[in-house]
């Protein structure tokens, strides 16, 4: 779409996930530092875009962005399918709300800055574009939606299957800016990011008893995984770790963003195996592809938590390392790595890795 007031400039607008969409302008004196249009509550007027600083381009880049808003919200006003939406006595979608802009910045390579050659699987695209701006690949998983409708074998089997490559082909990776793919890394990968986004939702929608029950599904997900890469490492030709974390805390009681201290645990597969019982456990794990959880009306949230309290019950202390032997915030607060920022996380797994090569 062309702006009739910025001619030079080229809009693009893509479907990404969700209600989610991203939108591209290109070309001059742009700048990044501007607020979005977004008032992020319900029942608010819509907002204008104004200046972080005081540079010519963030204001320029800010009456872009204005006009851009109005001429989207004209294109939808008239769109064949508010007409009918309308006919139906429905809501019109009459307007994206932009927030987040950003400008595409130069960045080192994650191969070149950690030597690990990675790999990722993130349907959400504003994660998958982070992993893009790193020159990450970005697998194919069919059947990862980056919603409540996700399937988190076929997650795990595509990390599985590009960390174990050449025992088994890569999957395909995407094509950035093309509805495309390519074979994957022929050599294989060294690092593999999973991206669970269907919890943090569950926080957005105040969702407290699919919350609990969809980080069990992220437990048998990881399970899967684990049986995967054990199959692997039992060839002797591969050697992993696990990794597992979040990137931020989304409480059900709130239904947003907050800023605690989320928890991090790292460990030798090996390890893992051990603290679940040991290898016949972990081969009995099915492999069958499950959907996350559904929830039923009138559902007690402290029926599933007894059930949790009755899982822990199981395991009282801890299989190696420290003396944490629980995933939640208040027992890593008693880990051995303490508090640190995220941007230390990296270096840690190298440390971890250099420690048990």
């Amino acid at each position: 779409m062309k702006l009739p007031s910025f001619p030079e400039y080229e809009v693009r607008v893509r479907y990404a996930t969700e209600h989610r969409c991203g939108v591209v302008v290109k070309g001059p004196r742009l700048s990044g530092n501007i607020s979005g249009t977004d008032p992020l509550k319900d029942n608010r007027l819509l907002l204008e875009a104004k200046a972080l600083d005081d540079t010519d381009e963030a204001r320029h880049t800010a009456a872009v962005v204005n006009e851009l808003s109005r001429e989207i919200s004209k294109i939808l006003v008239s769109h064949p399918l508010n007409a009918k939406r309308l006919a139906e006595g429905k809501s019109v979608a009459n307007i994206v709300l932009l927030r987040g802009c950003g400008i595409r910045i130069e960045v080192p390579q994650f191969e070149k800055k950690h030597g690990l050659w990675p790999c990722m699987v993130a349907p959400t695209k504003i994660i998958a574009g982070l992993g893009l701006s790193l020159d990450i690949d970005i697998l194919e998983a069919p059947g990862a939606t980056g919603d409540y409708r996700t399937l988190l074998t076929s997650k795990a089997t595509a990390i599985a299957k590009a960390l174990s490559t050449p025992l088994q082909t890569s999957p395909s990776v995407f094509v950035p800016g093309e509805d495309e793919h390519k074979p994957g890394r022929s050599d294989g990968y060294d690092f593999g990011f999973l991206h669970i986004k269907a919890i943090d939702d569950a926080g957005h929608d105040k969702a407290s008893v699919f919350k609990v029950k969809g980080l069990e599904a992220v437990d048998r997900a990881i399970a899967q995984l684990a049986k995967l890469l054990w199959q692997a490492e039992s060839t002797g030709d591969f050697q992993y770790f696990i990794c597992v974390t979040g990137d931020h805390s989304t409480p059900v009681e709130y239904g947003d963003h907050s800023y605690e201290p989320v928890p991090f645990t790292i460990c030798r597969l090996k390890d893992f195996v051990g603290a679940v019982g040991g290898e016949s456990s972990v081969l009995e794990t099915s492999l069958d592809p499950f959907p996350l959880p559904t929830v039923k009306a009138g559902e007690d949230l402290n029926e599933a938590i007894g059930l949790e309290k009755g899982r822990k019950c199981k395991q009282v202390q801890a299989f190696c390392g420290d003396s944490v032997f629980e995933f939640n915030e208040i027992a890593a607060a008693r880990g051995c790595l303490g508090r640190f920022p995220g941007g230390e996380m990296m270096g840690i797994i190298r440390k971890f890795l250099k420690l048990n090569a």
